[in-house]
């Protein structure tokens, strides 16, 4: 695939290195949006079962009242928010229904329950659901900043320091209209001079003139955009600011740092902060476990004719091991073998190993045909059943890549949080096949790390049916 997606398309505006302060920071207390957001979809799925039963002249029986209760606890909180580009709308509300619809249609097969509703009824119900989605989103992002704008005056704010932070959390704001909040201005001790370019943001004035200000001018909430490193000016403003009614928020400048699932976190009664982690800690482990193995078992059993006469085909036409396995780093970095059909004449797998290169006089014709429709990737479906990779992750680099690039490309080895998968984020966006350059590589593991801030099932099943596009039309694979 030549063209290569950028991120650009797929998260919002604003961001700092890999932490989207309006989705972590500024939205995570219960407003009219949150609660749209949370209730919207699920209560959509409920009502248009309601409306099919009704319009197909169906009896509202407890079999319909149950499937609607299931609908909607499976789809509750809803996670597509208002703020999102429309592409990112549209893809996790496709892909949740889809999920949704998997879950229930296949305990409805296996249970026998499925033969005992309306198929019209289900059918219409499954078209209709996520068309009356779309529309509502697309309506409430029209219609409801008015909304919002009418029902009481904008919040005033104002921050405390002019940095990259501070003036992120005011793009935020200006940008974000569901906020309805307005940034008064930065106070800083630092003059115009020293600010360089950030001098052009407008200043109220110092630090000690900022309690009197907020006082004056029923300032409803201030946002501290301090180093960690100002510790005594923080507290020292903290206590003056206890003579005011303003809300005061803390963005402390970790945040700037490349977090990877950066959340708060408890141990015991103590609150900590999560800088680097992996996305699949207690039930979303289980939920990425699961879909892997009912997946990858799946393919394996319907595939099978397949895999026979791909190893036959394989030990036909050249000599050599039908499968190659090949040393590569797995989950936290501990070595591993995955499997593929063998497609080369020869089969590096030491210190030095050379990636294959457009007309590689190593690839045999056959090898050709399997790299280029990634059917030499197969055998990778065993090694997700037996818990060394996932359907869906960083892809594996040979071990010698990886002690050659880890000490080129900063946060390299991060990608070893989860398992490898057989296809990964950065394939679907333009960087599958030769690393040639350092730039290249780190490309590739930008795209990784970003799949591991923003995991979801939805997301692993997007990147699955972009996966079959991008074998469809690509000119990178050899």
């Amino acid at each position: 695939m030549q063209k290569t997606e950028t991120l650009a398309t797929e998260r919002p505006a604003a961001m700092i290195h890999g932490l989207d302060i309006n989705k972590s920071f500024l939205r995570r207390s219960f407003t009219l949006t949150s609660a749209i957001e949370a209730f919207l979809d699920p209560l959509i799925a409920m009502g248009m079962l309601s409306m099919c039963v009704f319009v197909f002249h169906q009896p509202l029986t407890p079999r319909y009242v149950i499937l609607g209760v299931i609908a909607f606890s499976l789809l509750f909180p809803g996670n597509v928010g208002l703020h999102e580009l429309p592409r990112r709308v549209v893809r996790k509300l496709i892909t949740n229904w889809l999920v949704f619809l998997g879950i229930v249609l296949a305990f409805g097969v296996l249970t026998g329950y499925f033969t005992r509703f309306n198929r019209t009824v289900i059918t219409a119900w499954a078209i209709s659901t996520p068309l009356l989605q779309l529309s509502c989103h697309w309506a409430l992002r029209r219609w409801l900043p008015r909304l919002i704008r009418m029902s009481g005056p904008q919040r005033s704010v104002v921050i405390a320091g002019v940095n990259e932070v501070g003036l992120q959390i005011r793009q935020q704001f200006t940008d974000n209209l569901y906020l309805n909040t307005r940034v008064t201005g930065f106070f800083d001790d630092r003059g115009s001079t020293r600010l360089g370019e950030l001098g052009s943001s407008p200043m109220l004035g110092r630090m000690t003139e900022m309690p009197d200000y907020v006082r004056r001018n029923a300032v409803d909430a201030i946002y501290l955009a301090l180093p960690m490193a100002s510790q005594p000016r923080i507290l020292s403003l903290l206590d003056e600011m206890k003579d005011t009614t303003a809300s005061i928020y803390f963005v402390p400048d970790i945040f700037m740092t490349d977090l990877i699932q950066g959340r708060l976190v408890n141990v015991g009664p103590m609150p900590v902060m999560a800088v680097c982690d992996t996305p699949f800690h207690g039930a979303r482990g289980l939920v990425k476990r699961a879909s892997d193995v009912v997946i990858s078992a799946t393919v394996l059993v319907l595939a099978s004719p397949l895999l026979l006469a791909l190893a036959l085909a394989v030990k036909l036409t050249s000599p050599g091991a039908v499968i190659f396995k090949q040393r590569r780093y797995g989950l936290d970095g501990k070595e591993i073998l995955v499997y593929k059909f063998r497609s080369m004449t020869s089969t590096d797998n030491g210190s030095v190993v050379h990636q294959a290169t457009r007309n590689d006089a190593r690839i045999t014709p056959l090898g050709a045909i399997l790299r280029k429709t990634s059917l030499d990737e197969l055998p990778q479906f065993v090694n997700v059943l037996q818990g060394r990779m996932s359907i869906v992750g960083p892809r594996p680099h040979a071990v010698a890549h990886n002690e050659t690039y880890r000490k080129l490309v900063k946060g390299y080895m991060v990608r070893h949080k989860v398992r490898p998968g057989i296809t990964g984020w950065a394939q679907v966006s333009g960087y599958r096949g030769e690393t040639e350059t350092v730039d290249k590589m780190e490309m590739r593991i930008h795209y990784d790390l970003e799949y591991l801030r923003n995991w979801s099932l939805g997301f692993d099943l997007w990147i699955m049916v972009k996966t079959v596009l991008v074998i469809l039309n690509d000119k990178k694979a050899y």
